[in-house]
Order: C-alpha cells, then sequence, then structure tokens
C-alpha cells in the first residue's frame, strides 16, 4: 500500500479494526504511519467488555489517529430501541428518532472523520440528512440520557460474558461458545432476531471453534436453560 501511495494511486493509508484496544495500540505502536482508522463505535457498546468502544477510540485519540466510525447504529439495533430506552430518549426529545441519537452521539466525538450508516430505504436517509445537514452536537441532557439509555440496556439479564476464549481453547467438542453467547445477549438486549442469528451463523459455520453440525445448540441448552427461548428460534 505504501509503494501505491508513492505512485499516487492511493491517497491516505488506514485499516479497519475489530479487536481489543490493547491490540490496537500494538499495532499503531508499530506502524506510526497508518494515517486513520475505522471502528465500531455506538452508545451501546461504549462500556462493552467485547468491543471496546472509548477504549478504542481513546488508543486512536492517543496516537494522534482521525477516525471513521462504522456500526453507528448497531446494524440497525439501535434504531428501534425496547420500549424501556426509547422513552428515555423521547422525554429528553419526543420528535428525534432512535437512529438520530445514536448517529448524533458518534457524530458528537471529537477527531471523526466522517460516520458511516447503512441505510436501506430513502425514509431512512432523508431522516439522516434531516439531522447532519446543520448538524449539532449533544448537549449536556442529550448525553445523560444516552448514558441512561445504556444503563437501561445493561440493565437486561444477559450472559456475563468476556469472550476471552478460554473455555473454547480446551473444549474437546470445539463447541462455538462465546459465539453462541454474544448471539443471546443480541436477542435478549435488543430482540433483534435477524442479527443475534447472523451473530450465530458466523460463528458456528466455519469461524474460530466451531461445531460443524451445531450440535453444540443442545449441550449449550442443556446447560443454560435461560438460552433455550434463543435457540429455539434459531
Amino acid at each position: 500500500m505504501q509503494e501505491r501511495k508513492k505512485e499516487g494511486l492511493i491517497r491516505h493509508v488506514g485499516f479497519s479494526m475489530h479487536d481489543k484496544a490493547d491490540v490496537l495500540d500494538e499495532i499503531l505502536t508499530a506502524h506510526p504511519e497508518m494515517e486513520f482508522v475505522q471502528l465500531q463505535i455506538n452508545y451501546a457498546d461504549w462500556e462493552d467488555p467485547t468491543i471496546e468502544s472509548r477504549k478504542c477510540y481513546e488508543v486512536a485519540r492517543k496516537h494522534g489517529k482521525p477516525i471513521i466510525i462504522m456500526e453507528p447504529v448497531k446494524g440497525g439495533s439501535l434504531s428501534e430501541p425496547p420500549k424501556e430506552v426509547s422513552d428515555i430518549l423521547k422525554a429528553v426529545n419526543p420528535d428525534a428518532s432512535p437512529s438520530s441519537w445514536a448517529v448524533r452521539f458518534a457524530s458528537s466525538l471529537d477527531g471523526i472523520i466522517t460516520v458511516l450508516s447503512g441505510m436501506s430505504n430513502l425514509e431512512q436517509m432523508e431522516d439522516n440528512l434531516s439531522y447532519m445537514k446543520e448538524f449539532q452536537p449533544l448537549t449536556e441532557e442529550e448525553y445523560k440520557a444516552i448514558a441512561s439509555a445504556r444503563e437501561k440496556y445493561n440493565s437486561y439479564p444477559k450472559v456475563p460474558c468476556t469472550a476471552c476464549a478460554y473455555c473454547m481453547k480446551e473444549c474437546p467438542k470445539n463447541i462455538a461458545i462465546y459465539g453462541t453467547f454474544q448471539a443471546y445477549n443480541i436477542y435478549t438486549m435488543y430482540r433483534d432476531l435477524k442479527i443475534a442469528k447472523g451473530k450465530y451463523k458466523w460463528n458456528t459455520d466455519g469461524h474460530g471453534y466451531d461445531s460443524k453440525d451445531r450440535k453444540h445448540a443442545v449441550a449449550i441448552g442443556a446447560a443454560l436453560p435461560f438460552v433455550s427461548e434463543f435457540l429455539s428460534e434459531v
């Protein structure tokens, strides 16, 4: 890439990051020539121990790298939050869409190049344009509402898994343990079966430590009966 940059075929060289903050720090320390980094940042994942949105953001800022944000609406999950979360946001601004809260949170951070928002219809595009055309950063009151919304999300019951994968390394059946837990947690917190299924499929179809025939679902369901609702849907 550096050679192509010297040839004038590439203007700026950076990378997309899907790992923990300590790994990002190692990469940027070893490769100071990188000019930007793309990170998964949204208000729900800001303090998530698996994604580490805030920590990754702070590492990029420490190295002076501008940031492109992906997943500001968490794959669409934050566009239709649970009623308890939606009520918190509406109490502050009843006219703002749930997506606008998510995108504005990401856009209000310092050092951002741009925020990538996936849209599937004209209505969503018009909604995004309506509050980004003359962008206003979040106010102190709105930040408090976001914090309350995040707290409500975190109050929903979920498997306390940090995705360290130590259990998978010792598993004689190569069960995709933490991937299944991640999928279950998505379903529990956001009731988004489509994204949960995608996460489940990603972790059980040839990625990481996996079971080719998915019989691990029976094993996990038997060990943790409260996961059975999700597994029956999958």
